[in-house]
């Protein structure tokens, strides 16, 4: 189903489908026992807008780790689990808000049943997880190998297992690295179920090849009108999937806060350090609540009129620039006072 027509799912404090905001998720890179590290990672997340954390649980010790990283942090927590039935009774146990399992891995029908029943006693939802690289082999060899149509099998006979325990609390994950095959996937599995999805590239890349294949795979995903919730895999820190998220649904206007900076591209004509301007206004309006238009142009003969779609601008000069509102200069400020006085005019916006 679109995402306006999807089951409502609670995860903690947070809601996802039936036409509620598609959240932003993330999932933390270091060991999930060393609470002090997982912790400071996760308000790192938190800092730069992740709404839902997934930790991995691969022992007991990450297990009972949970129970005091959630004292500590402000969004649900996701227990990735993989194989160890145990693993999900005990993250369930110590206060996990979802688990995220594959049915078919978990150790059999009984043990499903055990942490089904385990899910359904504290009311939290279980994400089935269904990747390319999971598939069952008689889908491979009934597919040809992995196909799109194989992984909605997959995921929906999954799905089918959890709702045969009585269960219907249920969020589901297809993904693969194959971003085409991704969106057909996407596109096949929004007609058969009436569950939210959680939408992503997996084994994206590095920040800058993860990013261009998340933005397309989730550009074309999202603006269908499908996904309830996303996340950005990228090999490196998770604060960039946080801000590439962020991006990608502002961009598809499915997200109206947060300032949006403009730049462009430089030329012969740039007598202004452009590229560590515009990477130094985007680090710092990122902690500004404002919904804006923010231009960083390179020079003061056409910046101005360049600029004219932004809110406010600033055009780089001869160790100065200028100042901009609505395509109308206002002051020219020194070189080294441009981000100083452009951050002035935000944190005074409207005043």
């Amino acid at each position: 189903m679109y995402r306006d027509e999807t089951k409502v799912i609670h995860i903690g404090d947070r809601v996802i489908g039936g036409g509620n905001p598609i959240l932003i998720q993330s999932m933390t890179n270091v060991p999930t026992e060393n609470v002090n590290e997982c912790v400071a990672q996760i308000l790192r997340l938190e800092k730069a807008g992740c709404e839902i954390i997934r930790c991995t649980v691969p022992n007991k010790e990450a297990a009972a780790a949970i129970r005091e990283i959630k004292k500590q942090i402000h969004i649900p927590l996701v227990a990735d689990i993989h194989f160890d039935h145990k693993m999900a009774l005990l993250a369930i146990e110590n206060g996990a808000d979802k688990i995220r399992i594959n049915p078919g891995n978990i150790g059999g029908k009984e043990k499903l049943t055990e942490v089904v029943k385990a899910a359904k006693d504290k009311g939290i939802p279980i994400r089935v997880g269904v990747n390319s690289g999971s598939l069952e082999k008689d889908i491979l060899a009934g597919y040809g190998g992995v196909t799109a149509e194989g992984l909605v099998e997959s995921a929906l006979d999954k799905v089918h297992m959890i709702e045969e325990c009585d269960y219907d609390n249920i969020v589901i994950s297809i993904k693969s690295s194959n971003v085409m095959m991704c969106v057909d996937a996407h596109k096949l599995i929004a007609g058969k179920t009436p569950y939210p999805l959680h939408v992503g590239i997996t084994e994206a890349g590095t920040v800058t090849g993860g990013n261009i294949k998340s933005g397309i795979g989730l550009g074309l995903i999202l603006g269908a009108g499908i996904g309830d919730t996303i996340r950005v895999s990228l090999t490196g820190d998770p604060v960039e999937e946080i801000r590439s998220a962020k991006l990608i649904l502002k961009t598809l206007g499915l997200r109206d806060e947060g300032i949006e900076v403009v730049s462009c591209p430089t030329c012969g004509r740039t007598r202004i350090d452009l590229i560590d301007l515009a990477t130094q206004v985007e680090k710092m309006v990122e902690d500004i609540p404002l919904n804006i238009k923010v231009a960083v142009m390179g020079c003061a003969v056409n910046g101005p009129g360049e600029a004219k779609e932004a809110d406010i601008g600033i055009a780089g000069g001869v160790k100065e620039g200028l100042l901009i509102k609505k395509g109308e200069i206002i002051r020219k400020v020194p070189e080294d006072c441009l981000l100083s006085a452009l951050r002035e005019e935000l944190l005074n916006w409207g005043k």
